[in-house]
């Protein structure tokens, strides 16, 4: 079910919350917590279905807020809403909030009224994020702030700025997005032959910033030289491309074939076929939704490791 609030308050939205829930029998019962993303209205529905895909393991309330920083001053001060719950919000309920004018320019004013009673509150940039995230508006009333890099003109930049203006909770999902590599070369090393890596490199697109963040792992995890080669997107793949590790006996490497596949070479052994997805969006923020507590290896990669990596300006 879908319900349209055009030029409405906050105050109005919570009562027809209220209303729905009497008339249709939606309760917020179960929710676990309250996610808030932030957004273009150019991104609006891509974030809403990440979210509702989501909330099928996470079950939430999503308040979205959507507003054209361009309009601000332009535009005569505005509040649309829409309520979205059942089939329409998956696990979730959902409130889209549109703002227009002066509307937009206290964000945390627009949610508070809106977020669960003692539920925790996880903010999402879906988009470009405020340079210190955890001093913004939304950030100071949430226990974890995400945001995503790759959605930055620079994504190299970006990180830069996300290890200098690092605090606990913050996370990114350019980090979420290389889980499966990490798991896969931690599975490597933890199988014979049981020896030293002693050089290591790391190739993906520049537009990635989740090759940077897996060299700066392995310069953390292993304590060696990693070389870190990044290509313009036009010479290969989006994103990370192979990993190679030097060891007494070879080399070991983990090449991407396809967006699905991997493939694995180990000296003396046959090559390896792997699964080795591309991470939905879906998948990188539900992973992040089941950590409310500060993620400290995401904070030593990003405040150490891309610091190592990239050198002391970052």
């Amino acid at each position: 079910m879908i319900v349209d609030l055009p030029t409405t308050t906050v105050s109005n939205v919570s009562k027809a919350l209220v209303r729905i829930r009497e008339d249709g029998g939606a309760v917020a019962l179960g929710r676990v917590l309250t996610l808030v993303i932030s957004t273009s209205p150019e991104r609006l529905e891509e974030a809403v279905e990440a979210a509702n895909d989501a909330s099928r393991e996470h079950p939430m309330r999503v308040v979205v807020v959507s507003s054209d920083q361009s309009a601000r001053d332009i535009v005569e001060a505005r509040l649309d809403a829409q309520i979205r719950v059942g089939g329409d919000a998956g696990a979730s309920e959902v409130i889209i909030l549109r703002a227009f004018g002066a509307a937009a320019s206290d964000s945390e004013s627009l949610v508070t009224g809106l977020l669960l009673p003692d539920a925790p509150v996880v903010v999402w940039w879906a988009g470009i994020w405020p340079g210190h995230a955890a001093h913004s508006t939304l950030g100071r009333i949430a226990q974890r702030r995400i945001t995503d890099a790759t959605t930055h003109p620079d994504p190299q930049q970006a990180l830069r700025e996300l290890a200098a203006n690092y605090t606990p909770g913050d996370t990114d999902l350019a980090w979420s997005r290389i889980t499966l590599w990490r798991a896969q070369l931690a599975t490597v090393l933890d199988q014979p032959p049981y020896e030293k890596v002693t050089d290591v490199e790391v190739s993906g697109s520049v537009e990635s910033p989740s090759t940077t963040l897996l060299a700066a792992w392995l310069t953390q995890q292993l304590d060696v030289r990693v070389t870190h080669t990044l290509h313009p997107r036009k010479q290969g793949g989006w994103g990370i491309d192979r990993v190679q590790l030097q060891r007494e006996s070879g080399t070991t490497e983990l090449r991407r074939t396809h967006d699905a596949l991997a493939q694995l070479s180990i000296p003396n052994q046959p090559l390896h076929d792997l699964a080795l997805t591309r991470r939905s969006l879906r998948d990188c923020l539900a992973e992040e939704l089941r950590h409310l507590d500060p993620d400290e290896l995401y904070g030593r990669v990003i405040t150490h490791g891309v610091a190592m990596l990239l050198g002391d300006d970052a």
